[in-house]
């Protein structure tokens, strides 16, 4: 009789822990990346009274007699279900679709979340504004001019410095595409004014010095006199400057000398492709597969050199490849469409925006119209995700059977994607624990019941002397 009872307060006792956890999840319902547990009860020990005896030649077996002494809780599963994703619109709110968890430093201890509500601080810090703890990844680093990450390095907090300067850079190389007309008449060996201009394609583009200034670069094609497939370009870099800045042209590894020539011819094939193009000196560019010329010209606003002489910039006019179409002047009989489409140079710039995409690719939008690579957000998972310890504040941390963090990028070794602009709600559905609190409810019920009859048996008992 005592084991019944005894039974009833372990039924109530558990009953009682799986309704704290009910309890628990429905008061986050409304937290941000929060996954739900679940109670898992078994069977406690055995009493046997009688053991099993095995079959013999006059009588069957007769199987064991045993009483429970109740039940216990078998587990508490912390439920990893993917939480529906709610649009917010801010940046730095960030979601994951699939597996994986946020890396955060709190004081140097590595914490994970699924909760991304993430914010600026004061520094260019990325944060979680809740408690400080920073967001860790990968922050690029510049190798030859271009943003770089190495993502097989230790994670890093991230700083995103809104307002920073992009620095001026002088532009190398400008880029060449497109047409020129075929059918444009030759020049006469005496050609008018209304002639040059009829034969005549321009083209300007804007270019860059060291310090950020725009200069005026145009190039006009004019058909030489007496060729099919031969056109003179002449380069001048601020044509309408009252003070010549002196551009010459040349092909090879010297620079050309100012007061040098600042034309070189064309030539195209009978196919229409770019064959080669020659420098005033005579020398072919053409050979290695890329037509290229090299242009210096004065920059007036530099400090002259200790000589007196002023200081020269150069840069590369990239024409294309022998042969080639899409990335190259070429002459068709169709209309002259013939352009610098690209120069690498720019004026200074600030940080006045960024984006993060689905891989945590962090790229920043500066004033001058440039983008550059930032940083990288990092992703963690587990062997096993469902052996994480639940660290307060949205946060997990390694346990013994969790397995160790493999950090990376997202969308890589088992990795979710990135989603930014939306926060991943709590995976609790409220249908599920209104059931779940009602069947914990008839099972703490009965198991009192359970008590009250256990007792009311002891009553009889005692009354048996009356």
């Amino acid at each position: 009789m005592m084991r019944s009872l005894f039974s009833g307060v372990s039924g109530l006792q558990n009953h009682q822990t799986r309704m704290d956890v009910i309890g628990n999840n429905i008061s986050n319902i409304n937290t941000t990346g929060f996954k739900r547990n679940r109670v898992n009860f078994q069977d406690m020990l055995y009493q046997q009274l009688q053991g099993a005896a095995r079959p013999t030649d006059d009588l069957g077996g007769v199987n064991p007699k045993e009483v429970g002494l109740g039940m216990s809780v078998a587990s508490i599963d912390t439920l990893h279900i993917q939480g529906a994703l709610q649009a917010t619109g801010v940046q730095t709110d960030l979601a994951i679709t699939g597996n994986g968890f946020f890396v955060l430093d709190d004081a140097g201890t590595q914490l994970y979340t699924r909760a991304g509500a993430f914010s600026i601080d004061a520094e260019g810090i990325m944060v979680n504004p809740a408690n400080g703890m920073k967001v860790m990844g990968w922050m690029a680093s510049e190798i030859e001019g271009y943003n770089v990450l190495d993502v097989s390095s230790p994670v890093e907090q991230l700083e995103i410095p809104v307002g920073g300067k992009d620095p001026a850079r002088a532009t190398t190389m400008v880029n060449f595409a497109c047409n020129l007309d075929k059918r444009i008449p030759e020049l006469s060996e005496t050609p008018t004014g209304d002639e040059i201009l009829r034969s005549t394609w321009s083209t300007t583009m804007a270019i860059y010095d060291s310090f950020g200034d725009k200069h005026d670069l145009q190039v006009q094609f004019t058909r030489v006199p007496g060729t099919a497939n031969s056109w003179n370009a002449n380069v001048i870099v601020n044509p309408q400057s009252e003070i010549p800045t002196n551009t010459s042209i040349g092909f090879g590894d010297e620079a050309p000398a100012a007061g040098g020539p600042a034309s070189f011819i064309v030539n195209f094939s009978n196919n229409g492709t770019l064959l080669s193009a020659e420098d005033g000196a005579g020398n072919v560019s053409g050979a290695s597969g890329s037509v290229q010329m090299n242009v210096a010209f004065d920059v007036q606003t530099a400090t002259p050199n200790e000589d007196g002489t002023l200081v020269r910039q150069e840069f590369v006019l990239n024409l294309g490849q022998v042969g080639g179409l899409t990335n190259s002047i070429t002459q068709y009989a169709e209309a002259s469409s013939t352009k610098m489409v690209e120069q690498d140079g720019r004026t200074m710039g600030y940080l006045e925006n960024f984006k993060i995409d689905q891989s945590g690719i962090i790229t920043g939008v500066y004033s001058n119209g440039t983008t550059r690579t930032l940083g990288q957000v990092a992703m963690a998972s587990f062997p096993n995700q469902g052996g994480l310890e639940k660290a307060g504040d949205n946060t997990f941390r390694v346990s013994n059977n969790s397995g160790l963090a493999n950090i990376g990028p997202s969308g890589i070794a088992g990795k979710g994607k990135i989603v930014a602009g939306a926060l991943e709600m709590s995976n609790v559905d409220m249908a599920d624990q209104f059931v779940d609190m009602i069947v914990t409810q008839r099972g703490f019920q009965a198991n009192s019941k359970t008590i009250q009859t256990a007792d009311q048996l002891l009553q009889e008992l005692l009354t048996l002397k009356r």
